[in-house]
């Protein structure tokens, strides 16, 4: 069929006339608009488009991009609007405390309040267990940071304080800078402390300066506006390194609850020397703790589960910490545990606070990774369990803000001798289950741990630590049950499930400040993994329409002829370039450059033969005259290889090679049927310089075949950033771009249509063409003109 014909007015419904290429092809009357609904389907009328036409009759807006300098400038300007701005924005607390609803709200508060102090002075207790100091000063880190907190956080339901993660990679750098017992006197004694300083106050130093020096980090962090580290810590890796360290607060909490002397372990492979250390004394235990702890453990985690089961039919949830506080300290204390069975009881339980005092600069140099590490986990537990409720209220919260917040509270918590802050999940909970609107409840939790720090701690004196344990565990239910994510995760992403995987035996092996800083390392890693091996593939028509997918996911699939469409679901970069060539040639089936060599060594032999006078050019070819006529195939790969690389030249000859027919001499050239290749860069969102050059050399290896080349689907920041590198010259030219793959594609088959026929002066001058794309119906053609990149 001629092309002329193939775009003739159809007779009938059924009777569509194809091009040459098999495409169905009608003209019809321009409609006054673009795009025609038709029921479920649209017809759309356009011209093929380059990407240089397109820019032609769409021209693009002039926009002032900002620099630097415009930057700087409104950060440095001042107004009164933006003072005000600021100054809410440091201090939330000026914009929700004038609206709060004190008949609606206040009621829930002081329950939710009075609440969440109770379980705030238990976890407290327990929490400080996990840094390795005395009990008493876990309260003073469950009341410095919720005050600060109230004053400049941003969410309304977190409720700040000791978290056991936290606590657990504190209490790792107390081990490991602590001295040993046979030591301790004479570092002691050697160090700024006066005289009477014990190994305990010592520890206590340790873990202020480190919650100081994790503060400073988080403060700056918030003024430099660079809370969007938080991006690099994945859900999968925060379940991962959270039920890691359930696994060493499980661990160390036993010598508590078995009562045995386990020295410290802080180097990689710890968690599996504490546990060698425990079987090997485990005929130590005392009886009368571990049965305690057991029956704590046991009858706390029946409750939470009546908690957790019947939350929606309890006004509040059982406060069974508090009750069980209650009952063994009052059985501690009227059976004498102490005394009787040799339990280790809290001790001493100082009235008051203590003096605040200055941080030790020799353990600052000594715990600056660690002390970063437990900075960006503290932000993005938090910031995690507040982004959960902000959504759930639907308000607002401010990562930044909520650095500079909990980076102050650990600052004022370690001077007064408190740890790391960030919020437990579980009182957190009990805040907002409680009924807690503000962070009012907030407020009146702290004022109940205040109560316990000034006049009744004395009470919780004879309390077991062994109980203490037992809570601690029992609040890690949640976090061990996160095991569970591992099946969920295998079967959504199997990437994701590996960075869980990975994240958990990092943390367990090495610890949890190794662990974090190797498992963000490896998360890392996959996502160069996944970028540098794409699934690429090749792409063929759905239905003669213009949706184009994967050719092996779908049976109705067409391929014009001499056309293939590939493409890249990445980014390509120095890592994948090469992955990304022999996809690409896999593709094709064949090496451009080992052809356009084939080619260029023929030619070689072709000249010898034609300035001897050996070749005769037939109609079924060109043929040699001289059968006994012998090359040196060794001396055409030796000599001048360089040149074998370059373009094919045939102006000098009297004739055209047709280099897919049979050559002289039998000389062996592979035949390729492709004439046009099509690049789907829609996914590509950049390239660098390296893989920038290896594509030019790719696509003028291509070109040298003539084998047209186009990529499409690309953003115009990319196409600027080509044209900034110099990207093109004389063989790789700006006209490849095209808007989408059928733009490409409709080109290519005007294009071989119109070659293979014969127009007159008329038909030459008609410039334009444009289709119609119906979901049913195929291509159709336009009574319009085609861009000036698609005449032939």
């Amino acid at each position: 069929m001629k092309a002329r014909k193939a775009f003739e007015p159809a007779e009938g419904k059924n009777s569509l006339p194809h091009s040459s290429k098999g495409l169905p092809l009608t003209t019809v009357v321009r409609a006054s608009k673009m795009i025609e609904p038709i029921g479920n389907q649209y017809i759309v009328a356009r011209p093929v488009y380059s990407a240089n036409a397109f820019g032609e009759e769409h021209k693009k807006k002039q926009r002032h991009h900002k620099t630097f300098l415009d930057h700087l400038k409104v950060c440095c300007s001042c107004s009164t609007q933006k003072a005000k701005r600021i100054a809410l924005s440091l201090f939330p607390i000026a914009s929700w405390l004038p609206a709060y609803r004190i008949k609606e709200w206040l009621l829930s508060d002081i329950v939710s309040g009075i609440s969440t102090g109770l379980v705030a002075v238990l976890q407290g207790l327990a929490f400080a267990l996990l840094v390795t100091i005395p009990p008493s000063y876990g309260l003073y880190a469950a009341f410095f940071p919720v005050i600060i907190y109230f004053f400049l956080g941003t969410s309304k339901h977190i409720s700040v304080g000791p978290f056991p993660v936290l606590s657990m990679m504190v209490g790792a750098v107390v081990v490991r800078l602590t001295p040993s017992e046979s030591t301790a006197a004479l570092e002691v004694s050697n160090s700024s402390m006066s005289n009477d300083s014990s190994a305990d106050e010592y520890k206590v130093m340790v873990a202020a300066t480190v919650t100081i020096l994790s503060g400073i980090i988080q403060l700056l962090m918030g003024v430099l506006q660079i809370g969007f580290v938080v991006i690099y810590l994945s859900e999968s890796l925060i379940s991962g390194f959270t039920t890691a360290a359930a696994v060493h607060v499980l661990v160390s909490q036993l010598k508590f609850m078995l009562q045995l002397n386990v020295p410290a372990h802080t180097d990689p492979f710890s968690i599996f020397k504490v546990l060698n250390s425990i079987f090997t004394q485990i005929e130590k235990t005392n009886i009368a703790d571990l049965v305690t702890s057991l029956i704590i453990l046991l009858i706390v985690f029946v409750v939470k589960e009546i908690n957790q089961r019947y939350k929606a039919k309890l006004p509040v949830p059982i406060p069974i910490e508090l009750i069980m506080t209650v009952i063994a300290t009052g059985v501690s204390y009227g059976f004498d545990f102490k005394n009787r069975f040799e339990v280790a009881v809290v001790g001493e339980m100082k009235r008051g606070f203590q003096s605040p005092r200055a941080p030790d600069m020799q353990i600052f140099q000594e715990t600056i990774g660690d002390s970063f590490g437990i900075a960006i986990v503290g932000f993005v537990v938090a910031f995690s369990v507040a982004s959960v409720y902000s959504l759930k209220y639907d308000y607002p919260i401010d990562g930044n803000q909520e650095l500079i917040a909990l980076g102050l509270s650990n600052i004022f918590s370690g001077s007064f001798k408190g740890f790391a802050a960030s919020t437990a999940l579980s009182r957190s909970g009990v805040q907002e289950s409680t009924g807690g609107k503000t962070q009012i409840a907030g407020l009146l939790s702290a004022i109940i741990v205040l109560i316990v720090i000034v006049s009744i701690g004395f009470l919780l004196e004879p309390l077991q630590k062994s109980v203490l344990a037992a809570l601690a565990l029992g609040n890690l239910k949640g976090m061990l049950m996160q095991f569970t994510e591992i099946r969920r995760l295998w079967q959504k992403d199997k990437y994701d499930c590996l960075i869980w995987i990975m994240t958990f035996i990092f943390a367990i092996v090495l610890g949890l400040g190794l662990g974090l800083a190797a498992s963000v390392a490896f998360q890392l890693l996959t996502i160069v993994f996944r970028t540098q091996f794409p699934k690429c593939s090749t792409l063929a028509n759905v239905g003669r329409s213009n949706v184009y997918k994967n050719k092996k996911d779908y049976a109705d699939m067409y391929e014009p002829e001499g056309v293939k469409i590939f493409r890249c679901p990445s980014p390509i970069y120095f890592a994948n370039i090469h992955f990304f060539k022999q996809k690409l040639i896999d593709a094709v089936g064949f090496n451009p450059l080992r052809v356009l060599r084939k080619r260029n060594k023929a030619l070689k032999k072709i000249r010898k033969l034609q300035k001897k006078g050996l070749l005769q050019v037939t109609p079924k070819g060109i043929i040699c005259t001289n059968d006994g006529f012998k090359d040196s195939d060794e001396e055409l790969d030796n000599n001048q290889i360089e040149g074998l690389d370059q373009p094919i030249n045939t102006t000098d000859l009297p004739f055209e090679i047709d280099w897919n027919a049979d050559l002289p001499l039998n000389t062996m050239v592979p035949k390729i049927s492709l004439h046009s290749l099509i690049l789907d860069f829609s996914a590509v969102s950049f390239l660098d310089i390296s893989s920038m050059r290896g594509l030019k050399t790719l696509l003028q290896e291509f070109i040298r075949i003539n084998v047209d080349v186009y990529i499409v689907g690309s953003d115009d920041d990319f196409i600027e950033k080509l044209v900034q590198c110099d990207f093109f010259d004389d063989e790789v030219k700006d006209s490849i771009f095209f808007l989408t793959i059928h733009d490409a594609v409709l080109h290519i088959l005007m294009k071989k249509d119109y070659s293979a026929s014969k127009f007159n002066s008329s038909q030459e001058k008609q410039p334009k063409f444009d289709f119609i794309i119906n979901t049913n119906g195929g291509l159709r053609n336009r009574e319009c003109q085609v861009p000036v990149e698609t005449k032939f």
